[in-house]
């Protein structure tokens, strides 16, 4: 097994990364699996999370993991911060993901974490980390709980380093193209353009960021001296304002990045840093980035699927396709349990399950007529039927009326004269 690095955008226990997660492990082998619940550790949900975690990796990846548990390392017995540090060092591979950034720093500092991650990349061992926790992974990190939630100042906090070895001074941004926020920014991790390019203006010069998009990933392979690049989205370096970025299926020599990252050179100048109103870079980025549209904040793959999936139930109930309309219902359901596992704390599972209520209210409203007694669903027409048979024969016409009889008997109809009059039914199994 090499010695790998694998920071994801996001999505880390979605449909989206499974196919990598698998790949991964087939690399590490039989070696012992760990979650490190330390980022969301705080939170009152921490043992859902975890379970829903390992729920997704034995589902998804085929893959048994264990949690490596350490909510909290402040006050923890020394039986709790052991056990946790034991599995962490056993584990030929490491995941952790949402949560805050801060928060887990600040608990493994007061433990042996951080020198264990370290060591892995210099030995030999696979660590995955995604959201809060790939925040954690470079020289600085941002505190986007303090930020975005708490109005904090923008400004970085020290990270676990553990990229400055391999010549990357860099701070990871995950959430790169982020978009819910719809009508204000929320790029680069929710910070936003303004934000990011203030607290760009603290950096040394050789510092530059490595942004890694929604569903997306970037693998690190030190062994080989590659990063590639995996994903629904794009990996990319920036340095003060100016962007390169790279598609999936791209592989780089992880020792060209810093030289790619700082070719556009220079620091931001002209005071910026002495206001949070950051005006333009003076240095003409790369590439301009259009403003953020509709259709890319709707572009979560989940809801994609899912808006797919209700325009072909509709389709379907319009051309009163039975078959297709199951099968289309029955697709929503496989995406939401395919989804169901994903940490990252939306609504979007909520809307989907919305949208699978409708499916089924309106398969409901579709099947009823097929699900009334079929006898009182053809009265109306069989005994229209009868009555015109009825005055064939009162004037006389029985050709007429015995061409009737035969139609309803073809129909499945029992036609039967009696003395008090004609009656009917349906014969069996119509």
């Amino acid at each position: 097994m090499s010695r790998l690095l694998c920071v994801m955008g996001s999505g880390e226990t979605t449909p989206t990364m499974a196919k990598l997660h698998r790949e991964l492990f087939e690399r590490v082998g039989p070696q012992p699996a760990v979650i490190l619940d330390t980022p969301y550790g705080f939170q009152s949900n921490a043992a859902d999370i975890s379970a829903r975690t390992v729920r997704y990796f034995r589902e998804s990846a085929g893959r048994d993991v264990a949690v490596a548990s350490l909510p909290r390392a402040e006050g923890a017995p020394q039986l709790v911060l052991e056990s946790a540090q034991a599995r962490v060092a056993e584990a030929g591979w490491v995941f952790s993901g949402p949560g805050s950034p801060t928060y887990a720093l600040r608990q493994w500092r007061l433990s042996a974490i951080p020198g264990l991650l370290a060591a892995k990349l210099s030995t030999q061992g696979c660590i995955v980390f995604s959201s809060a926790a790939a925040l954690t992974l470079g020289r600085w990190t941002v505190p986007v709980y303090e930020i975005y939630k708490a109005g904090a100042d923008p400004e970085w906090c020290p990270g676990l380093d553990l990229l400055s070895p391999f010549g990357l001074e860099v701070a990871v941004v995950p959430h790169y193209d982020n978009a819910e926020g719809g009508t204000h920014d929320t790029r680069y991790c929710y910070l936003g353009e303004q934000r990011l390019r203030y607290m760009e203006v603290q950096l040394p010069p050789e510092a530059w960021a490595l942004g890694v998009d929604e569903h997306t990933a970037c693998l690190f392979d030190f062994d080989q001296g590659t990063a590639s690049v995996f994903g629904l989205g794009t990996v990319t370096l920036r340095d003060h304002g100016r962007e390169l970025k790279f598609p999936a299926g791209t592989v780089l020599a992880i020792e060209e990045l810093p030289r790619l990252a700082l070719r556009a050179g220079g620091n931001l100048t002209g005071g910026l840093a002495a206001s949070f109103e950051v005006e333009p870079s003076p240095l003409a980025p790369l590439a301009e980035r259009p403003p953020v549209s509709a259709s890319q904040r709707e572009r979560s793959p989940f809801l994609t699927e899912i808006s797919r999936l209700s325009t072909e139930l509709d389709e379907a109930l319009a051309a009163r396709d039975a078959q297709v309309a199951t099968e289309v219902t029955l697709g929503l359901e496989d995406s939401l349990h395919g989804w169901s596992a994903d940490t990252l704390e939306s609504d979007e599972v909520d809307w989907a399950r919305a949208v699978l209520r409708r499916a089924v209210l309106r398969l409901g409203e579709a099947a009823g007529p097929g699900m009334r007694d079929r006898r009182e669903v053809m009265r109306p027409w069989v005994e229209a039927l009868l009555a015109e048979r009825d005055e064939a024969r009162r004037s006389g016409r029985f050709a007429d009326a015995d061409r009737v009889r035969d139609r309803l008997i073809a129909e499945g109809v029992e036609v039967r004269d009696t003395p008090s009059g004609t009656e009917w039914d349906l014969q069996p199994g119509v």
